[in-house]
C-alpha cells in the first residue's frame, strides 16, 4: 500500500506520478488558529486546499498549481501515446509472443508464425479425465485449434490502466475453437459405461396395487460444458477434467409417493357410477386400474390421466347397458334380385370429457359418480351408401361338382365355408381374404376331418375339401374380371377342377385373396345342392365377356406306385399325370379383345397310393 495525504489507497488505484507538498512563505498576518512552521499540501484529506489570505500569496499558489497540473497532464498524454502505439497496447503477449505496438495485420502475421513454431505443443495429445477414466485426445481429430484472427481481435479489446501497461506485460489467452460434435463423440467413448440414463418417475399397477418407481438423475456429458472445459484447459499443460452433469427429473420421489397415497390408492378403493340418459354402468376398480395411467414426459414430470379407450375395453360388454351398436346396411337376393336391408343408427358414449371427469372424482371417497353423454353413431355402411354402389346384376357365376353327397365330411366342410361367405359385400378398392373372413377352420366352427394333401400324400385334416369352395370362388372372381391378389394351385391335378385356374388353401399359410378393382360394390352369393357348389358375383358389368384360352400341356410325367401301411389314416389314390400348362384370361370390351393375362403352373405326378404291403 502507498499513502497519499492522510488516506491509504489500494495499490491498484494509486497514481504513477507523485506530488510533493510545498512550503509557502508567510507575507500576511496569519490567522489565530494557524501554527507557524506548518506545511500545506496539494492533497489534504483527499480535498484540494488553498493557502490562507489573498493577494500575491494566493496568486502565486494558483500559478504554481496550474503549472504542476499542466506538467502532470502533459506527462500522462505522453505516456498514453507511448502505451497505445499501434492497434495493440504495448506489453501485450499471446502464447509468449509480444504483439505490443503492432498493427492488426502485423499482429496476425506474427501470431501465425508463433503458432507454426509451437506445432509440437499444439498437436501433442491432450490428456483428459472423464469420471474415473483417463484418455488422450488428438487435437486435430476434435477440431481443437487456435483462432489467430479472433485472438488478435481479442488482444485489441484488452483494457488496462495506462501506467500498468508501462510497468509490465499483459498475457492475453488465445481464442480456442473445437468441433463440439466430434469432441462429444470422442468423450462419450472415454465415458464408457460410467454414464446412466435418467430413471423416470412412474406408477404402475399389479392388479389393484399401485407400484411406485422413484426417479434417479442421469449422469452424462454436456457438450457445451465439455467444450468449454477443453478450450480453457488445452494449453495449461495439465490434464483437462471434463465435468459430468447430473440431471434430475422434475418430479421427486416424495411427489411420487404423494400421488400413490392421494390418487392411486383411493382410485381403486371403490367403484364409480357412470350415469347416462339410457341407464347407469358401474366402473369397477379393475377397470379403473387398467385405464388410470401415470406417465412422465422428457423432463420427468409425472402426470395422471384416464385412457378412455382402455376404459372402454375394460368395461367390455357392460357398455351395452347404455350403448346401442349401429348396424350396417346389408344386401340379400330375394326372388333373384338384390334387396337392401336398411342400416340402423346406434348410440355411443362420448368419451371426450369423460376421462377428466373420472379423474376428478378418483381421489374422493364415498359415493363417486360421473355423468356420461350419448350421441348418435352412424354405421359405416348406410342404406344410402349401399344403394349407390351399383350392385344390380349378376356379372359372373361358377359351379364345381363334388362327390359323396351332403352327408360326407368333405361336403359338409364345403357347405360350411359357403354359408360363411354368402352375402358378403366387398366395397370398391377392398381386398377380400378367405382366411381372414372365415378365420381358422376348426371343429368349434363345424368343420370336420376330410382328406388334405400334406407332405405329398392325402391324410385326414380338419377342413379338408374347402379347397373346392376356394377354387369355385376363385373362378367366379376370375370370370368377373376382378384382380387376382393371391392364390396357389394344387400340387397335383384333380379332374374336378379346371387346370391351372384353381386354388388350394391351408390356414394360415396358404390364402386366396382378390381385390375389387372396380368403382362398384360387389356381392358374393353362394348356393349348393347335394353334389355341386355355385358362387356368383353381383355388381355392375365392366367387361362384355371374360374367357380362358389354354396352351398345350407339356413335360408330362407318369405317376409311380407307392405302398402305404394300412390303417385309418391311409387314403388310397389312383394317381394322375404331371404336366405343365398355361392359361390365358382374355378380356373383351365392345366386341374386341381388350387385354389378356397369363397364368402358368407345373403339376407334379400324383403317386398311385395303395394301402397295403408291396407285393413280393
Amino acid at each position: 500500500m502507498t499513502l497519499y495525504g492522510d488516506k491509504e489507497l489500494p495499490a491498484d488505484d494509486r497514481p504513477t506520478v507523485q506530488v510533493t507538498a510545498v512550503q509557502w512563505p508567510v507575507e500576511e498576518a496569519e490567522p489565530a488558529n494557524r501554527q507557524r512552521g506548518g506545511k500545506w499540501s496539494f492533497l489534504t484529506g483527499g480535498k484540494w486546499s488553498f493557502p490562507p489570505g489573498g493577494g500575491r500569496g494566493r496568486r502565486a499558489w494558483l500559478l504554481l498549481a496550474t503549472g504542476v497540473t499542466t506538467v502532470v497532464l502533459a506527462t500522462t498524454v505522453g505516456i498514453g501515446t507511448f502505451a497505445y502505439a499501434g492497434d495493440i497496447a504495448r506489453g501485450t503477449t499471446v502464447l509468449g509472443t509480444d504483439l505490443g505496438g503492432q498493427s492488426q495485420a502485423a499482429a496476425v502475421a506474427r501470431l501465425h508464425a508463433a503458432v507454426e513454431q509451437q506445432t509440437a505443443r499444439l498437436t501433442a495429445p491432450l490428456p483428459v479425465v472423464v469420471g474415473q477414466h483417463t484418455a488422450e485426445l488428438v487435437p486435430a481429430e476434435v477440431g481443437l485449434q487456435v483462432d489467430v484472427e479472433a485472438t488478435v481481435r481479442a488482444a485489441m479489446r484488452v483494457e488496462a490502466h495506462v501506467f500498468e501497461r508501462l510497468a509490465g506485460s499483459r498475457a492475453v489467452p488465445p481464442v480456442v475453437t473445437v468441433d463440439v460434435e466430434k469432441l462429444d463423440a470422442a468423450l462419450e467413448e472415454v465415458l464408457g459405461d460410467q454414464g446412466r440414463e435418467m430413471t423416470m418417475p412412474g406408477i404402475t399397477w399389479s392388479g389393484l396395487t399401485p407400484k411406485a418407481t422413484h426417479p434417479k438423475p442421469s449422469l452424462e456429458l454436456d457438450p457445451e460444458h465439455s467444450a468449454q472445459a477443453v478450450r480453457e484447459g488445452w494449453l495449461s499443460d495439465d490434464p483437462v477434467t471434463v465435468p459430468l452433469v447430473e440431471t434430475y427429473p422434475v418430479t421427486t420421489a416424495e411427489e411420487v409417493d404423494r400421488l400413490v397415497t392421494e390418487l392411486a390408492k383411493p382410485a381403486v378403493a371403490a367403484p364409480v357410477t357412470l350415469t347416462t340418459d339410457e341407464g347407469s354402468v358401474s366402473i369397477l376398480p379393475e377397470a379403473i386400474a387398467k385405464s388410470l395411467l401415470f406417465t412422465a414426459d422428457e423432463a420427468g414430470t409425472l402426470s395422471a390421466k384416464v385412457d378412455v379407450e382402455r376404459l372402454r375395453s375394460a368395461l367390455g360388454d357392460d357398455l351395452a347397458e347404455v350403448e346401442v351398436t349401429p348396424k350396417n346396411a346389408r344386401m340379400t337376393l330375394t326372388d333373384g334380385k338384390p334387396k337392401i336391408i336398411d342400416s340402423e343408427d346406434g348410440k355411443e358414449l362420448v368419451t371426450g370429457e369423460l376421462g377428466e371427469a373420472l379423474l376428478a372424482v378418483l381421489p374422493q371417497s364415498g359415493d363417486r359418480r360421473v355423468t356420461g353423454t350419448l350421441e348418435t353413431k352412424k354405421p359405416e355402411l348406410t342404406t344410402e351408401k349401399l344403394a349407390g354402389l351399383g350392385i344390380k346384376e349378376k356379372v359372373s357365376t361358377f359351379t364345381t361338382q363334388f362327390p359323396g353327397g351332403l352327408s360326407s365330411p368333405r361336403s359338409q366342410n364345403i357347405i360350411t365355408a359357403a354359408k360363411d361367405v354368402d352375402n358378403t359385400l366387398v366395397l370398391p378398392g377392398e381386398t377380400f381374404s378367405l382366411n381372414k373372413h372365415t378365420g381358422e377352420r376348426n371343429y368349434a366352427k363345424g368343420y370336420q376331418d376330410a382328406p388334405v394333401i400334406l407332405n405329398g400324400k392325402l391324410v385326414p385334416g380338419v377342413g379338408g375339401g374347402v379347397s373346392q369352395f376356394t377354387t369355385t370362388l376363385f373362378n367366379a372372381t376370375y370370370y368377373a374380371g376382378l384382380e387376382d391378389v393371391e392364390h396357389k394351385p394344387h400340387s397335383y391335378y384333380f379332374s374336378r377342377y379346371p387346370a391351372v385356374i384353381e386354388s388350394t388353401i391351408f390356414y394360415p399359410d396358404l390364402d386366396f385373396k382378390f381385390r375389387n378393382n372396380t368403382e362398384y360394390g360387389l356381392l358374393i352369393d353362394t348356393s349348393y345342392t347335394s353334389n355341386k357348389i355355385t358362387v356368383s358375383i353381383w355388381s355392375t358389368k365392366i367387361w362384355d365377356n371374360v374367357k380362358t384360352e389354354y396352351g398345350p400341356r407339356s413335360n408330362i410325367t407318369k405317376p409311380k406306385t407307392v405302398y402305404l401301411e394300412p390303417g385309418p389314416d391311409c387314403i388310397a389314390a389312383n394317381g394322375s399325370d404331371g404336366f405343365s400348362q398355361s392359361a390365358y384370361r382374355v378380356f373383351y370390351k365392345d366386341g374386341k379383345e381388350a387385354k389378356r393375362e397369363k397364368f402358368s403352373w407345373r403339376y407334379s405326378a400324383e403317386p398311385r397310393f395303395i394301402c397295403g404291403p408291396e407285393p413280393s
